[in-house]
């Protein structure tokens, strides 16, 4: 791709699209530079650990955990989050985002809440202890907000899966994976990965959608 076909591309994408992804490379980079500092201050952590701060809700969208967690959130931002942002318009995608990914943070520190009240309860201090220092960073609860959306305006819109490689509609695309975080999250599978953070995402978005509907706001103003 010669230099004028890589600037049509990059211009091609919307502009809150876009911007998400320059910003969210850029604070990765930069994190890689000066390390563990960056995660201490902008990750999120638990509502109880010493190290939480409230602004942390919004600044860990744009932490990542490295390349490839960039890349596939990003990736899936670009895909599923450019007809998004052209059928809302950028004001009402960049609202989508926040509210998918601040919802996201909400539901993952809730059940974190639960998680050391548990653990307290039972006696396993060091569990409890763990748990409060352990950060969580990424996108993913506002992507899997954008993947929710996608699925809503165009439910019947066929994707074709890599790992399987199968074909689905949208709206089965969703549902799958939505209940693979439900039962990963709930099983205790997956490891570190924030399941309840991903389905946060996915219920704030669907409640925001379902009032759009109602408000008959569904699309740009």
């Amino acid at each position: 791709m010669n230099g004028y076909g890589w600037r049509g591309f990059v211009s091609s994408i919307p502009p809150v699209t876009r911007n998400l992804i320059i910003i969210n490379t850029i604070v990765l980079i930069f994190t890689t530079l000066t390390g563990d500092k960056m995660y201490e201050l902008f990750a999120l952590f638990p509502f109880e650990s010493h190290l939480y701060k409230h602004y942390q809700l919004l600044t860990h969208m744009f932490m990542h955990g490295g390349f490839w967690h960039l890349f596939f959130n990003m990736y899936t931002l670009l895909i599923f989050g450019t007809p998004l942002e052209r059928a809302w318009g950028s004001k009402k995608f960049l609202l989508y985002y926040f509210v998918t990914g601040l919802g996201a943070a909400l539901c993952h520190n809730l059940v974190l809440h639960w998680q050391i009240d548990h653990f307290m309860a039972i006696g396993n201090a060091a569990k409890a202890q763990a748990a409060m220092m352990t950060p969580t960073v990424g996108a993913s609860g506002a992507i899997y907000g954008v993947l929710l959306g996608f699925g809503m305006l165009w439910p019947n819109t066929e994707l074709q899966l890599l790992f399987p490689p199968v074909r689905l509609t949208a709206k089965w695309f969703v549902i799958i994976f939505g209940a693979i975080e439900l039962v990963t999250g709930l099983t205790g599978m997956g490891g570190n990965i924030a399941h309840f953070a991903h389905l946060g995402g996915m219920i704030f978005g669907l409640a925001l959608i379902l009032y759009w509907k109602k408000r008959g706001k569904m699309y740009s103003d």
